[in-house]
């Protein structure tokens, strides 16, 4: 049985709706890392959950209580469910020990005396014992929100959710949080985790959503998320890629704006001067020379793509009109100038459509 059932999950604002049709089970045990553009809903998904944020319709079931159901009592249901802010939230005229015993106290009926000793292992379990009579104000971000997770522990959770937990922290602090969070994954605590720590979701998750497009646009294991993407959303996001698309519709267009485009998408991603040589004599020797002139290949499209992720470039058209491979098929000179720009070149015909497809030599 599933731990949560989330079935057509939808939120509305006034001038907008992050989330359309969300559906989804998360089971005992996984850690399920959301991924994603801003605006896409993440946080408001994790927020619906727990009902922070009241969904506009849909349900969602937990433990198998349907918790949408006004009638439910969500502060029961919260102390199962704990929940971890990329703000912290954590009482600053309370000291740290305070703020990680107060409501195994008050919520939860433990005696002072059995809250502070196993508050104080939580604290020595993130490292910081030492900080127990501290307040908050005197903590470095990352420090913060190490209390922060010994205090969703302390309230023995089935499981925790956590709101971009290191987006708030500098570079420097972001490490010592996620060590926390893959221990209590080591441990086997029910996860769901808002993150842009696109390598640590790939080591600690066993499962990750990619959110889009108001709901879960592609989930899969980290292996097919990260390294086999089936839509082309995710590809772009995981990938981290830069696109330039151009439309050639007939032989009269405008050469050079084309070539200031491709100078200016270079530019804007610090290519070097080689890389802007090399794609603008793709343009030329590809599809000017090689299939403008040709006059039965239009439209042409065109795609630039840089990848931040690893610095590969590629260089992508599409087009129309019988089978005709630009290195194979066309002037020598050109064929020669492609190759030697090309540490590899690719082309397939299908249904009369061509794909020619080069990975651009690195210029650096």
């Amino acid at each position: 049985m599933s731990m949560i059932k989330v079935e057509h999950l939808r939120k509305e604002y006034p001038n907008v709706i992050p989330l359309k049709d969300v559906n989804c089970e998360i089971n005992k045990g996984d850690v399920i890392s959301i991924i994603g553009p801003s605006g896409t809903g993440k946080s408001t998904f994790l927020r619906c959950l727990n009902q922070l944020e009241k969904p506009t319709s849909g349900t969602v079931t937990f433990d198998g209580e349907v918790i949408t159901d006004p009638k439910c009592k969500m502060e029961k249901v919260r102390q199962k469910m704990g929940m971890v802010f990329q703000s912290f939230n954590l009482f600053a005229n309370l000291t740290i020990i305070e703020n990680v015993t107060n409501a195994p106290i008050k919520l939860l009926g433990k005696s002072k005396e059995d809250a502070y000793n196993e508050g104080m292992e939580l604290l020595k379990r993130v490292g910081l014992a030492e900080k127990a009579n501290n307040f908050p104000d005197e903590l470095s971000g990352g420090q913060k929100q190490r209390v922060a997770i010994a205090r969703a522990i302390a309230m023995k959770p089935d499981m925790i959710l956590f709101d971009e937990p290191t987006s708030a922290l500098d570079p420097t602090m972001v490490g010592e949080v996620l060590q926390v969070i893959r221990s209590l994954a080591k441990d086997g605590m029910t996860m769901m985790i808002v993150t842009h720590e696109m390598k640590f979701a790939r080591d600690v998750s066993t499962r990750v959503f990619y959110m889009d497009e108001g709901g879960i646009y592609e989930e899969g294991t980290p292996q097919e998320i990260f390294e086999a993407p089936k839509k082309e959303k995710t590809r772009v996001f995981i990938k981290r890629l830069k696109q330039l698309p151009l439309l050639v519709e007939n032989s009269d267009f405008d050469y050079i704006a084309y070539n200031s485009q491709i100078e200016l998408f270079c530019k804007d991603n610090l290519l070097p001067d080689k890389t802007v040589n090399d794609l603008q004599l793709m343009f030329e020797e590809v599809v000017k020379q090689g299939l403008a002139e040709r006059g039965n290949t239009f439209p042409i499209n065109v795609t630039l793509e840089y990848s931040e992720q690893d610095g590969s470039i590629t260089f992508e058209t599409t087009y129309g009109g019988e089978k005709f491979n630009p290195v194979n098929d066309g002037d020598e000179i050109s064929s020669a100038l492609i190759k030697n720009a090309s540490s590899t070149v690719d082309h397939t015909y299908s249904e009369g459509l061509n794909r020619f497809r080069s990975v651009i030599r690195s210029g650096k």
